[in-house]
């Protein structure tokens, strides 16, 4: 009943965020009183968070295909769409895969839209919420989104366009430097953060609050020797504590589970509803109403879909053999993945035995039953064009593990393992047997958030992102920021590319 209800809400939200307010709204109210309600201000705010679920065309940050998540996602180790050698699939996730990119690849384009539409969208509300002399929460609300959209565009693109209100022409907008960019996310977000609502759940899911906005920056923090050449421990860990003193989070329980079909609780993390225990931010997602999540659907193969879930499946994503094998057979989260003639999961009669090996992604490709599948989103009804799990942008789980990074990277290991070892213990492992080092969090990392949209970030921070591993080759440096779409730059004549490209 909570979620109808949520769903009534937002698609009531949503049309009046997309209406001709001159002709609805205007001629009863003045601008200013409508956005100063709290109609009007959630009206202004309905169209950027419209941003974020996947939708397809490559619009939002996770659930749809062609867009932000897999361009991050299969440019890591974690994930991959082989071309068919039944003809099947297209070949740029693969080539992403392989890093055989070029700044023409329409994934780059597609993510590169969507953030800036996002960016638009939050000036626009700013604007409105702030000449409305709306609730300070609101306005703040506002920007820490854009915040959240910023911080994605030179995680993935480095220097970029800059601007905060929508008066220039895009052949206009200045590009501005990643470290001038990371200056002002932090600021802003510091000022804006304690605006918002420290509340989690009910009214709040699906919406930024404190811990969220604090999320944003401590990843900008965490990541600040990649994007600034100076390292930021302290500063991260400093809000990390805050979260964990403050936030009220948990980890959400692995116990056995007779209901979840791969058998844990573990795996209501990502269900139906995130669970508010460990979900510190989550996008809302209801098939063909609010987004879509597709990555249990375009994991399964065809017939196989019908048999486990009753859809048929699109034979797409695959897990490589290395990345599956490095789990502990008794971690609870290496029952994502289906393959063998004993798979994890249900085992109806004429189910596909998926084979691990995978030695060919583009020329002539894969068999259709190469590579493990990924079940992790075990789908949610509805199920059409994709199911209705919801998606979490952040947990609980990645705190404790960016905690223990922060420590170890300052020579603090001892007072880091109890944080890797409370993760590792709720999936059924053992506690580490000494002090955790870069690459134990590194891989716990691996195993704890593969899929949730973090692996290219952590390894490029890792420093294992260039390196050969599988069937990809060892790059140069320069594939640690993707290259500025040629769209972009053919329509601003200001836009340097990225070296190399």
């Amino acid at each position: 009943m909570k979620k109808l209800k949520y769903i009534l809400l937002l698609v009531i939200i949503t049309i009046v965020g997309c209406t001709d307010v001159e002709e609805i709204v205007y001629d009863r109210y003045a601008a200013k009183d409508f956005y100063a309600s709290p109609a009007g201000s959630d009206a202004a705010l309905a169209s950027v968070y419209g941003q974020i679920p996947g939708n397809w065309d490559g619009v939002g940050y996770a659930g749809a295909d062609n867009g932000w998540y897999d361009l991050n996602a299969m440019s890591s180790d974690e994930q991959v769409i082989p071309h068919r050698n039944t003809g099947d699939w297209q070949l740029e996730f693969a080539r992403l895969y392989i890093r055989d990119w070029a700044p023409d690849n329409y994934l780059f384009n597609n993510t590169w839209n969507w953030l800036y539409q996002s960016v638009y969208r939050a000036n626009t509300s700013v604007e409105q919420l702030v000449l409305a002399n709306a609730e300070a929460s609101k306005i703040a609300e506002a920007k820490v989104l854009r915040a959240f959209f910023y911080y994605l565009l030179i995680d993935d693109f480095g220097s970029v366009p800059f601007y905060t209100k929508n008066e220039l022409p895009v052949d206009s907008i200045p590009q501005t430097s990643r470290e001038d960019i990371f200056e002002f996310l932090t600021s802003e977000l510091k000022t804006n953060i304690v605006e918002l609502p420290t509340g989690k759940g009910g009214s709040n899911y699906g919406r930024i609050n404190t811990w969220a906005g604090n999320m944003i920056l401590a990843k900008l923090y965490i990541n600040a020797e990649v994007y600034t050449g100076t390292a930021m421990w302290s500063e991260c860990l400093d809000i990390l504590d805050q979260i964990i003193d403050k936030g009220g989070y948990s980890l959400h329980s692995g116990a056995a589970s007779s209901i979840h079909p791969l058998g844990s609780k573990y795996y209501e993390l990502f269900g139906d509803v995130c669970p508010d225990d460990e979900t510190i931010w989550a996008i809302y997602t209801t098939a063909d109403v609010v987004g879509r999540n597709i990555f249990t659907v375009r994991s399964l193969w065809g017939s196989d879909g019908t048999l486990l879930i009753g859809s048929g499946g699109w034979n797409g994503t695959v897990v490589p053999k290395e990345y599956v094998e490095k789990y502990d057979d008794k971690d609870v989260r290496k029952r994502q993945y289906r393959y063998g003639d004993s798979p994890f999961g249900p085992k109806p009669a004429g189910f596909v035995n998926y084979d691990i090996y995978i030695d060919n992604l583009i020329n002539p490709g894969a068999e259709p039953g190469a590579g493990a599948r990924n079940m992790k989103f075990w789908p949610a009804p509805p199920i059409s064009n994709g199911a209705s799990n919801d998606f979490p942008i952040y947990r609980y789980a990645d705190v404790l593990l960016m905690k223990a990074e922060c420590l170890v990277r300052l020579n603090r290991a001892g007072e880091a393992k109890e944080y890797v070892d409370m993760v590792r213990q709720r999936a059924g492992l053992n506690p580490l047997a000494g002090n955790p080092t870069l690459m134990n969090i590194y891989d716990e990392r691996g195993f704890e958030l593969n899929w949730e949209g973090h692996r290219r970030q952590d390894m490029i921070r890792f420093e294992t992102f260039t390196k050969g591993h599988g069937l990809v080759p060892e790059v140069d440096d320069k594939f640690l920021l993707f290259p500025i779409p040629t769209a972009a730059i053919n329509a601003n004549p200001n836009l340097v590319q990225n070296t190399g490209w």
